[in-house]
């Protein structure tokens, strides 16, 4: 049995030291050096050397832990417990100097979230939790938002950017969302959705097409804040299965049925 507490904080120094790092290249950031993955699907230098420099850090913690990374520098499966790692969640943001990227950390132990991180950069927050801990920003307990009414409800997306096949009922989807809440934004960073949702900034988020090392980190800190998360189809609050699915609906929990309604009549009815 692990410590979870003090795993955590130690992942928290980590993830500030990584965080030094990425905002001092960020300062004479080399867009000269930028890699293209996929369409829109961008990575850098920075990306690949904040991810090894975590990767270093996290393997003294646990020695025995494998690794989920998204730019997979490292091939490590581990037998219980598992590192999941974005070392710059909102690449795109960062090379065009806009301020809204993170970088995002989850344990998980066999198929349990026991620790999230995430570090939003620009603003120097630290949002973290620890399995039977509460979640925190720097040193402050946070919660979901009280609203339960989509009227009052900021909603929060992401735009897809490379799959679009979709993109219509996506957009139709959007428009709906715009009208029912009072408004609808796009940051940029995955995980940092999550936590604004976490913190009661946003009281939902949802997102398709989307990967395991993006939102980890802040559904475990989300449901620590008594959020809650499902895909797009299910009503259930079952583990969400980061393997497999690629679509994450995450609210305060008093509205998440009725976005459940929205995304089931004016998208997943049209696909």
């Amino acid at each position: 049995m692990i410590d979870y507490e003090k795993v955590c904080l130690k992942v928290c120094q980590l993830v500030r030291q990584t965080g030094v790092f990425i905002q001092d290249e960020g300062l004479n950031f080399n867009r000269d050096k930028i890699e293209v993955k996929g369409v829109h699907d961008l990575v850098s230098y920075v990306d690949k050397e904040a991810e090894q420099q975590l990767v270093k850090g996290l393997s003294l913690l646990l020695p025995e832990a494998g690794f989920i990374t998204e730019e997979k520098t490292i091939n490590k499966i581990g037998e219980i417990f598992t590192w999941i790692i974005d070392p710059l969640d909102g690449t795109t943001n960062f090379m065009h100097g806009l301020p809204v990227y993170s970088i995002s950390i989850a344990l998980m132990q066999q198929q349990e979230l026991v620790i999230g991180v995430v570090l939003e950069l620009n603003r120097d927050e630290l949002f973290y939790a620890f399995k039977d801990g509460p979640a925190m920003l720097n040193s402050n307990k946070i919660q979901v938002s009280t609203i339960n009414k989509m009227g009052e409800s900021l909603i929060a997306t992401g735009f897809p950017y490379s799959d679009f096949k979709e993109i219509d009922a996506y957009l139709g989807l959007m428009k709906r969302m715009m009208v029912e809440g009072q408004g609808l934004r796009r940051l940029g960073s995955a995980a940092i959705d999550l936590c604004y949702v976490a913190c009661g900034r946003f009281e939902t988020y949802f997102e398709f097409n989307i990967n395991s090392y993006d939102v980890a980190g802040g559904m475990f800190i989300l449901q620590r804040a008594g959020g809650r998360f499902t895909t797009f189809k299910s009503s259930e609050p079952t583990p969400w299965d980061i393997y497999k699915s690629r679509q994450i609906l995450a609210s305060n929990g008093l509205i998440h049925d009725a976005m459940l309604d929205i995304l089931n009549s004016d998208f997943l009815n049209k696909i």
